[in-house]
């Protein structure tokens, strides 16, 4: 709202460009059309003034849609035909969410607190709203698809929305007046239910945005479905994602062509790999991104299926968990001081027959004869080295099996720069 108040456009409620003569969610027509795939496919072209770092935002938050929905990727509501101007200021508005906002008005959406509904879970306190806005808070005739309201969206404005009082709130959740609203983190479970119902999306997805959960395979523990094709996108408020499966039987296959299980480090397929096409029985070593996010993808043949897999996700401070090769490892922050009160668990994996070298770039932790502050310990089967600690060099290591793992450990004063350690395979 702040980016756009001197905006020479028409705006409607602050972000959308109105067209003259056509309604808003209510006009089919308006709806991008369906390829002969089963996709919704939305060219667009980015302006010039954008530079790499917000092209690269702009790819991730489309990228999400790629991955949870039919939609394949700034703003009249809907279709016009033709070309349709998204406006996103760089000074304020280079956010994912924001993005999203924006991208889902594109896609057919008003904002969830005028939906036609909305009298039945927020109160408007219009008392709050000078007269000259109170047209933002009207609400619409809108198509809710048989799904309920949504305090999450990222299409809901937040509680002090257009206030003209300091401290008093213009929209208020009920029967709850605590419930959070407003979130610009990125699209929230009922957002991407919204657009696969709109569009009649034939996917098989799933965000999960809790601060811990538990995910299965479809039909678990009876066997998962032939020809499935499943993406769970794990999104949590803060820190990184911790995947650990406490059950895992897939089809096995020669480099599992046929049934398989695929984890991406970060939130959409072109994210880094952290786990390639793997099945097979035995559990997998936890997992943990280098963010909040982590995308795992299933995907199954027309032969024999297995029992699938249970995993419950939740968020560390720190760590990390690497399978592919010749990678480097650094402590939270680094080369600035790393935060106290951390314990972090790095894990290495080879494949199969080989063994992990690990080798310190740079090494410096608070300084104690005992390492009884900070400390790092390297492990590798039963055989532990270390503890490490202070301004030191620490001498290369290989694993006695295929993998190795860093604990690393900072109490509550006198923080350092840490370490940044490199890895390779080997035989």
């Amino acid at each position: 709202m702040k980016v756009n108040k001197e905006s020479d456009m028409n705006l409607h409620e602050g972000d959308v460009i109105l067209e003259k003569g056509r309604s808003a969610t209510t006009c089919t027509r308006c709806l991008w059309p369906k390829s002969a795939k089963g996709t919704i496919d939305v060219p667009y072209n980015l302006s010039s003034s954008y530079r790499t770092s917000h092209i690269n935002l702009f790819q991730s938050a489309m990228d999400e849609y790629e991955a949870l929905t039919c939609i394949r990727c700034s703003s009249y509501i809907g279709r016009t035909g033709g070309t349709q101007s998204v406006g996103l200021n760089v000074a304020g508005c280079m956010y994912r969410g924001i993005i999203q906002h924006e991208l889902n008005h594109a896609l057919g959406f008003v904002h969830e607190h005028i939906r036609s509904d909305r009298d039945d879970y927020v109160t408007i306190n219009f008392q709050y709203i000078s007269p000259g806005f109170w047209g933002i808070f009207k609400k619409a005739v809108t198509n809710n698809l048989g799904l309920e309201y949504d305090y999450e969206s990222v299409m809901h404005y937040d509680r002090f929305a257009f206030t003209n009082t300091r401290g008093q709130p213009t929209i208020v959740p009920k029967p709850d007046p605590n419930i959070p609203i407003g979130q610009r983190y990125g699209l929230s479970a009922l957002d991407v239910s919204k657009i696969n119902r709109l569009y009649q999306c034939d996917v098989c997805a799933n965000l999960l945005n809790n601060n811990n959960g538990i995910l299965t395979s479809a039909n678990y523990p009876s066997a998962y479905p032939h020809n499935a094709s499943c993406v769970w996108l794990i999104r949590t408020p803060s820190d990184q994602v911790s995947l650990t499966f406490s059950a895992f039987d897939i089809q096995s296959s020669p480099n599992c062509v046929s049934d398989y299980i695929k984890i991406y480090d970060g939130p959409t397929k072109r994210s880094p790999v952290l786990l390639d096409e793997t099945c097979g029985t035995g559990l997998i070593p936890p997992i943990v991104g280098t963010t909040n996010q982590l995308l795992v993808e299933f995907s199954s043949d027309s032969s024999v299926a297995g029992v699938g897999f249970k995993a419950s996700y939740n968020s560390v401070q720190c760590g990390g968990t690497f399978y592919t090769p010749n990678r480097s490892i650094t402590s939270p922050g680094y080369p600035n001081f790393y935060r106290p009160n951390l314990r972090c668990t790095y894990t290495v994996t080879a494949p199969v027959g080989k063994r992990v070298y690990l080798t310190f770039d740079d090494f410096e932790l608070e300084n104690d004869y005992y390492c009884m502050y900070d400390v790092l310990w390297v492990h590798s089967g039963d055989i532990q080295y270390g503890p490490y600690c202070g301004p030191r060099k620490v001498l290369g290591i290989t694993s006695t099996e295929n993998t190795l793992s860093l604990i690393f450990k900072s109490d509550r004063l006198n923080e350092s720069k840490g370490f940044k350690a490199s890895y390779t395979f080997s035989k």
